[in-house]
């Protein structure tokens, strides 16, 4: 959801950067601090990203 890597979000956490609540081995970061209150906008990139890679599969698949 935020397209980086599990570390940088650990490290993004430590630093403040990433409000995040510590339950048990987990981290809960509330869905607003992970979209930047951009949902729409976050949706409509990574759909434009998957048609961009996978369009082709897609269509194969979309034909079956």
């Amino acid at each position: 959801m935020l397209g980086i890597s599990r570390v940088a979000v650990f490290k993004k956490i430590k630093k403040g950067e990433i409000q995040a609540i510590k339950a048990g081995r987990n981290y809960l970061i509330y869905n607003e601090d992970t979209t930047g209150g951009n949902t729409g906008k976050n949706i409509e990139k990574s759909v434009n990203r998957v048609v961009r890679e996978y369009g082709e599969a897609i269509k194969l698949l979309g034909d079956e």
